[in-house]
């Protein structure tokens, strides 16, 4: 089977070319057929010039100068405060201007077809494109076509908000200058990282967190967070909650709570979760509604009302918009995996769809590793105790003092942080790992390896961890078990 393309005749045609189409399509061609992505912004997608490189550039400037002032000698040597314009300005470089000429490079060289404008499905295996020039295009996939469109902010329904232009995380990633007062709505991931950013930048900020400061973490993580922020100078209002909201003709935005007490600020960051980019795709012309978040089956074809694969199993989600795991990576995961299943399914290979095989991403439910850039950082795998509880699991929590490790006290004077293990008894893996510190996202990968290859707890005695290292928690933490 070759990988040609006949006038625009595709093996698979896949909506959206952010990091999870990318690898979908690259995957696709790697495997001998041929790939057409469609995108109506910018190539590469929320996380190249929205999320996770614009919003961690923005936050790194900071880290690295609180790293200095803890280590003396090189405290000694910081003179003056964080630039904020060159903060901005190695920011921009890092979302590339907002330009995707590299990105649509990479696509070539990959020999992967790209065609601009917003793409509709109208009928099984066929795509409508509609360009700047208002022209439709119709793309044909042999095979299959992956809907790869990601997320956008979800706004709350809170009277006033959307007439006063609130920030996303897209206006709060690409923000061309400082606010002076910065009011977020939210207590989660986004909320906390832009907390963080901007009150290291020079804002005044006032968060507003009903559920609490990272409500979905081992609750250690967003109570270290939460002190963290306070000193700062960012006034965390734990359960407090938005009961309107006005911008005035001065621009300045009043929040009214629902106790009835203001605030003001000079934007006003929206932060409360996510929605799926399917409002206008076409879903109706397969059945589905329009708006909606995608269901699929372990190897991630689209499920119709009844639980069946859409029409012969054409029909793919990856990514955001299937709701399994919001985070870019994860969704490069279930990328790869799809592009796989889909060459596997055209050359009529086995399928791999067993637990932790080739074509499934069973990391999903079990291993999805995640960082969160505030300070201290808080860097988690697998489950929580309360998750891991709530599913069933018999479970040994183990708790050990980060700041307790000789590599800490090396790596800076005052090292604050915290570990924990959630271990399955009757099994006597890991099945959840958290730390909150300085630093702590590069410690994050061995839990990781250690839960998906579920490797017991006697042969994790076998992996010593290099001293002076702050990686000698691993060793705390057993010792902490017993053997």
């Amino acid at each position: 089977m070759d990988g040609s393309t006949y006038g625009n005749t595709y093996d698979v045609v896949v909506l959206g070319a952010g990091p999870v189409g990318e690898n979908a399509a690259d995957r696709v061609v790697r495997g001998g057929l041929s790939a057409a992505i469609v995108e109506r912004e910018l190539v590469g997608g929320e996380c190249s010039y929205w999320a996770c490189m614009p919003t961690k550039a923005l936050l790194r400037s900071a880290a690295a100068l609180r790293a200095a002032r803890q280590v003396p000698g090189a405290r000694e040597a910081v003179t003056g405060g964080l630039d904020a314009d060159a903060v901005l300005g190695r920011r921009d470089s890092f979302a590339s201007h907002w330009k995707d000429d590299g990105q649509v490079g990479w696509l070539d060289s990959a020999g992967i077809a790209l065609h601009r404008g917003h793409g509709r499905i109208v009928s099984a295996n066929v795509v409508e494109v509609t360009g700047d020039d208002g022209v439709p295009v119709t793309l044909t996939a042999r095979h299959a076509v992956v809907i790869a469109t990601g997320s956008g902010a979800l706004l709350p329904d809170v009277p006033g908000l959307r007439e006063a232009a609130p920030w996303t995380s897209r206006e709060a990633a690409a923000a061309s200058a400082v606010p002076a007062r910065l009011a977020i709505i939210g207590g989660g991931v986004v909320a906390s990282e832009m907390a963080t950013a901007f009150a290291a930048l020079g804002s005044s900020v006032t968060m507003l967190a009903r559920d609490g400061v990272l409500p979905l973490a081992e609750p250690f993580a967003g109570e270290r967070v939460t002190e963290s922020l306070r000193e700062a100078g960012v006034s965390v209002r734990l359960g407090a909650e938005a009961a309107s909201v006005h911008r005035d003709e001065a621009g300045t935005v009043h929040i009214t709570m629902t106790d009835g007490e203001q605030v003001e600020a000079d934007e006003v960051l929206v932060a409360i979760g996510r929605t799926p980019n399917t409002q206008d795709i076409g879903l109706g012309a397969v059945g589905l509604t329009p708006g909606t978040w995608l269901t699929v089956d372990d190897t991630l074809r689209v499920l119709g009302e009844d639980g069946r694969p859409i029409g012969d199993g054409w029909l793919y989600a990856a990514g955001d918009v299937n709701r399994r795991v919001l985070l870019t990576h994860q969704g490069k995961y279930q990328g790869r995996a799809v592009g796989d299943v889909i060459v596997a399914r055209a050359k009529g290979e086995a399928i791999e769809d067993d637990r932790w095989g080739r074509h499934v991403a069973t990391a999903d439910e079990r291993a999805v590793p995640q960082v969160v850039f505030t300070e201290p950082e808080i860097a988690s795998v697998g489950l929580t105790a309360a998750a891991a509880e709530a599913a069933g699991v018999r479970i040994r929590v183990l708790d050990y003092d980060l700041g307790a490790v000789a590599g800490s006290a090396l790596h800076a004077d005052g090292y604050r942080g915290h570990a924990r293990m959630v271990v399955d008894e009757d099994r006597k893996v890991i099945v959840g790992f958290t730390l909150a510190g300085p630093d702590v996202a590069e410690l994050l990968h061995a839990a990781t390896i250690a839960i998906v290859g579920e490797v017991p707890l006697e042969r994790l005695w076998h992996a010593v961890p290099a001293f002076p290292t702050v990686s000698e928690v691993w060793l705390r933490l057993l010792e902490a078990y017993g053997r």
